[in-house]
């Protein structure tokens, strides 16, 4: 019992000595919407919306569910409390667990910094939308005029204005990988930007983040609500509703709806970073950790629906726009070969003309070669990620009233969504360099983080490329995935068997004032560990049996505007295998290499015991 105290004095003394060293949080509201600025990010406003679309609706919220609970929120209250007992980084917090764990941080800071890469490029697609969202009218609605200026370009009468604008005005994209483009300098420029808003917001730490983050956590939401209530007034929005809100349950035999479930609450909660960690270790060790947990984990999920709700109705008021355009189209061919006065048919009417033509005339009918109408199929046209930013929504603002008023909010939550996420992902790669000590103490903050940022936008030049968007999707597919799967597995794995479970809820209890009830020793000790590696396994799997496609704009393809659905070429393919394992290699290297360093120790002591040993035995004999 006098031990248990004597350590418990020791650890709260180096506690002490940590906290007058280590800087902390204003207030506890800072902290908490640092954490939920951090997790909510673009994935809850594009990825969200889009599994509820393609997995039946409100069924999807079932596995979605079962995720949270027994994945998602017992390795965020693990995050949050081992960062906050032991006030450390991700690299500081496994290596003084077990130095043999050293390279579990190595790799979340590599994760942190390859996703930032690629999440920063993102913000840099979006402040050249948002400059370009003044323009009066937008630059998206109509095609531009070909060289002679006798009728539109080619490609965009092909397409689509809004196609045309995001595939050639904005990223001027090759027709393949293999061809790479050159950079393209509003892209460089634009990303030059995102890097030095990141850089002013984040140039001191959490003094700086903590005064940016009441802005970039909340404008979010303020504009989601405009956006709610504007887009419940649109004409066809209570249709989006319905497809989002109907249930189909037989999705739920599908295994992929629980692989995707698993992972997007995984993903979103932006777990494996190291970034959570570091936010935690700013904060007073006494502290109630688990209902922070709770509070970003809810809020968390609750963002993901609240988001859904004008998405859908957007997409509900864009369905019934096409749905409307292919009907007049055909009402317009049926005038004109039938010699039908103007007006005459409309889309009330439209069904009954149909069927009186088609009666009377079915061959005439036939060769005009009418579109299909379906509002369903409409609605079933699903997209996620950029396209439904870039694409779908900027088609959709076109018909709305006030369209630079609604593009100019809708790009500046997204900056927003993003710049608080890239704190994170920088906050991750910050905080473990400084915990390792391989920088000198005498190198200011601000030049640490400006060098990380120049290093970033150095790298992720690659994306400013015209095959840059290509390299994004690789980057987004392979290092936010099967990465940080093996992460927050070994994490689990490290706090409870080799950490000790009982010494982390000794730790909780010493913070929190109470132990963890029965519903989080279930879950770290068995369920979650188990998620996890079903989950991987599940995803090895799926991804071994397909051989990986990526789709091209090709304006040279027979099908075009239809994506050109073409294979990885064998030296792409490498890379994206080394983007899978190259951020957790070192996991293995940090283990091996303490191991071999132990193994030379052991050596050398048992070969080089004192020479003089036995004779100074003998003497004493």
């Amino acid at each position: 019992m006098d031990r248990e105290s004597g350590s418990d004095e020791q650890t709260q003394v180096h506690g002490l000595k940590e906290m007058t060293e280590r800087p902390k949080w204003d207030n506890k509201v800072q902290y908490l919407l640092t954490c939920i600025g951090f997790a909510v990010g673009l994935g809850n406003v594009w990825r969200f919306p889009y599994l509820c679309q393609i997995y039946g609706g409100g069924a999807f919220l079932i596995p979605y569910a079962i995720a949270l609970v027994f994945e998602g929120l017992p390795l965020l209250y693990m995050e949050l409390a081992i960062g906050q007992r032991l006030r450390m980084g991700s690299v500081g917090v496994w290596n003084s667990i077990s130095p043999y764990l050293g390279g579990l941080g190595v790799a979340s800071l590599a994760v942190s910094f390859l996703v930032g890469l690629f999440y920063n490029m993102i913000l840099a697609w979006v402040l050249w939308y948002f400059f370009h969202s003044f323009q009066s009218p937008l630059p998206w609605r109509d095609c531009p005029l070909n060289l002679n200026r006798t009728g539109y370009v080619s490609e965009c009468e092909k397409s689509s204005p809004v196609n045309y604008f995001w595939y050639r005005e904005t990223l001027n994209i090759t027709p393949n990988m293999e061809t790479s483009g050159s950079l393209q300098w509003w892209l460089v420029l634009c990303l030059a930007s995102a890097w030095c808003l990141v850089y002013i917001c984040f140039i001191r730490g959490i003094e700086t983040i903590g005064k940016a983050i009441y802005v970039t956590a909340t404008f979010p939401y303020l504009v989601l609500t405009i956006f709610l209530v504007r887009s419940l007034t649109l004409a066809g929005a209570t249709d989006g509703l319905i497809y989002l809100f109907t249930p189909n349950w037989e999705t739920l035999r599908d295994p992929k709806v629980w692989l995707d479930a698993a992972t997007q609450v995984f993903f979103s909660l932006s777990l494996a970073f190291g970034g959570l960690i570091a936010f935690s270790s700013y904060n007073a060790q006494k502290n109630n950790c688990e209902r922070d947990a709770l509070i970003v984990g809810c809020v968390n999920s609750f963002t993901s629906i609240y988001a859904s709700i004008p998405i859908f109705a957007i997409l509900g008021f864009k369905a019934n726009e096409n749905y409307n355009d292919c009907q007049n189209w055909n009402i317009l061919r049926l005038t004109n070969s039938f010699n039908i006065g103007d007006e005459n048919i409309t889309v009330k009417n439209y069904d009954d003309w149909l069927n009186y033509l088609n009666a009377t005339d079915p061959s005439e009918v036939k060769s005009l070669n009418l579109k299909t109408c379906n509002l369903q199929t409409f609605l079933d046209q699903s997209v996620s990620g950029t396209g439904l930013a870039f694409i779908v929504f900027t088609e959709a603002v076109i018909e709305m009233p006030g369209a630079q008023v609604w593009a100019v909010l809708f790009f500046v939550m997204l900056f927003s969504l993003g710049l608080s996420s890239m704190f994170g992902n920088l906050e991750g790669v910050l905080t473990p360099l400084l915990d390792l000590h391989i920088i000198p103490s005498w190198i200011p903050k601000e030049i640490i983080t400006g060098l990380i940022c120049l290093t970033s936008f150095s790298v992720a030049l690659v994306f400013t490329l015209g095959s840059g968007n290509y390299w994004l999707e690789i980057f987004n597919s392979y290092v936010g995935s099967m990465p940080l799967l093996i992460i927050a597995f070994f994490e689990i794995i490290s706090v409870v068997y080799i950490y000790g479970i009982n010494r982390f809820n000794d730790d909780i209890e010493w913070m929190t004032g109470r132990r963890p009830n029965i519903y989080w020793q279930a879950t770290w000790r068995f369920i979650s560990p188990l998620m996890l590696l079903l989950v991987f396994v599940a995803y090895v799997v799926v991804e071994a049996e397909k051989r990986p496609t990526y789709n091209a704009w090709n304006p040279d393809y027979e099908h075009f505007p239809l994506a050109d659905v073409q294979h990885y070429p064998g030296w792409v393919y490498s890379i994206c295998v080394l983007l899978s394992v190259l951020p957790v290699v070192s996991i293995p290297l940090v283990a091996l290499y303490k191991f071999m360093g132990f193994l030379k120790k052991y050596i050398m002591k048992r070969h080089n015991r004192n020479p003089y040993e036995n004779e100074l035995c003998q003497g004493e004999l």
